[in-house]
């Protein structure tokens, strides 16, 4: 059970998906935690022990509601005017005359009777005395009066009456017709009640144009936020209910047991996706990274320590958080440009913790960016300190930058500048202190470790210039070969002079079984069998893997001395077995070297450089057009025998190779000694193998 868990464990897939579940988990918890309020035990009426500022962004609904109220007070009502009214109040002026007309013209009725039957028969329910007047009144000054009425009832229900003003308006109507001199006292009182009787409301008011306007005039009113930082209280401030029911919605009161899930889904959308767009180009730009667990977690490990850090540093000045140490590091022992996407993402978690501060956040970018490009390729430690200054200068630049736009306030700029200053120097500390553990724990290489593994007082270079003086020099030729021609085909050149560097460690074993070790013409393979000659030189590659190993050589040294020779044949002691023993009888495997082939670019060059190196020692009289032909025999014949077939070489750069090739040789070239008169490819395979010169 135990094994089957650990052999589960063991695959590449899960430990990628547990590494990218415990980012999100390990940067949602540091987030969390750094986000999280502080709660505060707190009544109505008590004074608040200190001052305490909102946590985050939140709408004040109650000062939000007094301004919709104090807004919706001085909205105007929506009145509309309704002109059948008017109509129906003409008609009904229209209406009582012409009854009065109708019962004055009627001969057969006395006076009495008129008045009893107009006080009857009228539908405005005009007092008894009034239509007495308009019975006895003089017809002319009766009809006079029924056409100022219309006037005095039109003039009115033009503006419009409302309901609520609507004895207003008769009182106006009344003190009016009160002040005619046109007419007696009796005929204004008939006027006066047939205007009471008959006038009334015909502007009505529209609710639903008054609730748009309302709806409308309720947008308009800005919310009332308190921003993250805000203070909500001051310290002796009496609590009132709203500032107690403000601090629970916020969370930070200690008997409001409820999860701020809004706060927690927020935080878990921001990781998910940064983590997602590292991933993402991780998978377009550096697909080897997705590939090499230890790197992952080594990334992990230095992302979250910085966010760590920053949290802890954050309450002295969030200006001292080292994020451009991140950058560098990143920038040294992985990739610049993933380096820069990480500075991206740590600036904006880190934003988020300490309240998205611009000032901060054009420092965190811009030094980031600064230190990143400024340790590309370093080659020294010192330099490091060098980046570290620059970051400096920038740093306190940008500060004084945006600080001046948005403030005038020169002693704080000053202040915050300085904190740049420390924070670059700061940086540059932090990645010099940091970088060999990186590099030991998780068996980085990166140029620094490449130079300290190329310095001759390294235990095995030593050794080898010690014990195999003439491997020594031949290696250091072909690292030289190496760095040119990789520097000229866009590959790690540093790289490849160190691999060539340790390529032929192994044979220290028995140095003197290889001809540039011999101090002498006496040969030991003279005595030896092809077979045990092969052997010896075939597990130079073996001993030599075995020595990179015991020395902790890093695994991309290794490679170089376990792909140089590819699976090539020791042609040399083939062909010499061949002719002692007989075709048949030889096996054309036990004379190749196990491989594997070249993988990168730059083992390929390394190899192509070693048996060039060797092959012109061999030539006599050598030319630039003898050379010339040598490198281009040994690169086609690589190539033919599928030597370069697992790497990414393309013929373009063999091209560019062979050219490099030439010019150094030249540059370098001394007179070597002639191979004995024997078949030329069997003897320069022979060089190739370090048999014979």
């Amino acid at each position: 059970m135990r094994s089957s868990i650990e052999k589960f464990f063991q695959k590449k897939t899960i430990r990628k998906i547990l590494l990218a579940l415990l980012f999100f988990v390990s940067v949602f918890a540091i987030l969390a935690t750094s986000l999280k309020p502080e709660k505060f035990d707190l009544v109505v009426g008590q004074k608040a022990p200190v001052d305490i500022y909102s946590p985050k962004d939140i709408e004040d609904k109650y000062n939000t509601e007094l301004l919709k109220k104090d807004v919706i007070e001085k909205v105007e009502p929506v009145y509309i005017l309704n002109p059948g009214v008017h109509v129906e109040v003409k008609k009904d002026v229209q209406n009582f005359f012409s009854l009065v007309y109708e019962i004055r013209n009627n001969e057969e009725l006395t006076e009495d009777e008129k008045i009893k039957k107009l006080e009857l028969e009228n539908e405005l329910d005009i007092r008894k005395q009034d239509i007495e007047s308009a019975i006895e009144a003089p017809l002319e000054d009766l009809t006079y009066l029924q056409s100022y009425i219309n006037e005095i009832i039109a003039q009115n229900m033009n503006n419009g009456i409302k309901v609520e003003d609507l004895q207003k308006q008769k009182n106006s109507i009344k003190e009016y017709i009160s002040n005619l001199e046109e007419f007696e006292t009796d005929l204004k009182d008939l006027a006066i009640s047939i205007a009471y009787a008959t006038i009334r409301p015909n502007k009505f008011l529209d609710e639903n144009a008054t609730n748009d306007k309302i709806e409308i005039a309720k947008e308009s009113v800005d919310k009332v936020i308190i921003n993250k930082g805000d203070s909500i209280l001051k310290e002796g401030e009496i609590i009132t209910s709203h500032k107690l029911e403000l601090l629970g919605e916020l969370g930070i009161l200690t008997d409001d047991d409820k999860v701020d899930f809004i706060l927690y889904i927020g935080i878990a959308a921001i990781v998910l996706v940064v983590e997602l767009l590292i991933i993402g180009y991780m998978y377009v730009f550096n697909k080897d990274l997705l590939y090499n667990p230890s790197k992952l977690f080594m990334i992990y490990i230095i992302l979250t320590s910085t966010l760590i850090i920053a949290k802890a540093i954050a309450g002295i000045s969030i200006f001292l958080i080292p994020l451009a140490a991140c950058a560098m590091l990143l920038s040294i022992l992985v990739d610049s440009r993933l380096a820069l996407l990480i500075n991206l993402c740590l600036t904006v978690f880190i934003s988020i913790i300490t309240g998205n501060n611009t000032t901060f956040i054009a420092m965190a970018l811009i030094g980031g960016t600064i230190g990143a490009f400024s340790v590309i390729n370093t080659q020294q430690r010192s330099n490091i300190f060098i980046s570290g200054v620059v970051v400096s200068l920038v740093n306190i630049i940008t500060i004084i930058g945006i600080r001046f736009i948005n403030s005038s306030e020169i002693m704080e700029t000053m202040t915050l500048g300085f904190y740049g200053v420390l924070n670059g120097l700061f940086c540059s500390i932090l990645t010099v202190g940091s970088l060999p553990l990186w590099e030991s724990v998780f068996k980085v290489v990166t140029p620094l470790k490449l130079l300290e593994l190329s310095n001759p007082n390294r235990p095995l270079l030593k050794k080898l210039l010690l014990e195999a003086p003439g491997t020594y020099h031949h290696s250091i030729i072909v690292g030289n070969l190496s760095e040119s021609a990789v520097d000229a085909i866009g590959g790690n050149s540093l790289l490849a002079r160190v691999g060539a560097f340790y390529h032929d460690i192994g044979k220290t074993a028995r140095p003197y079984f290889f001809k540039e070790n011999q101090l002498s013409s006496d040969n030991p393979h003279d005595r030896l069998t092809p077979a045990l000659s092969s052997n010896i030189i075939l597990e130079h590659v073996k001993y030599g893997v075995e020595l990179a190993q015991k020395y902790k050589l890093p695994s991309e040294i290794v490679d170089f001395i376990n792909q140089h020779h590819g699976d090539t044949l020791v042609a040399y002691f083939y062909h010499k077995a061949k002719n002692a023993e007989g075709e048949s009888a030889v096996e054309e495997a036990n004379y190749r070297y196990s491989g594997p082939k070249p993988q990168t670019k730059e083992t390929a060059v390394v190899m192509m450089a070693d048996s060039v190196e060797a092959a012109v020692r061999s030539i006599s009289s050598p030319t630039k057009e003898k050379i010339e032909e040598v490198i281009e025999k040994i690169i086609v014949g690589k190539l033919n025998d599928g030597q370069l077939e697992e790497c990414n070489i393309t013929l373009k750069e063999l091209n560019q190779i062979k050219k490099v090739f030439l010019k150094v040789i030249l540059s370098i070239f001394h007179e070597r000694i002639e191979y004995p008169n024997i078949d030329v490819d069997t003897k320069k395979e022979a060089e190739l193998d370090g048999v014979t010169n």
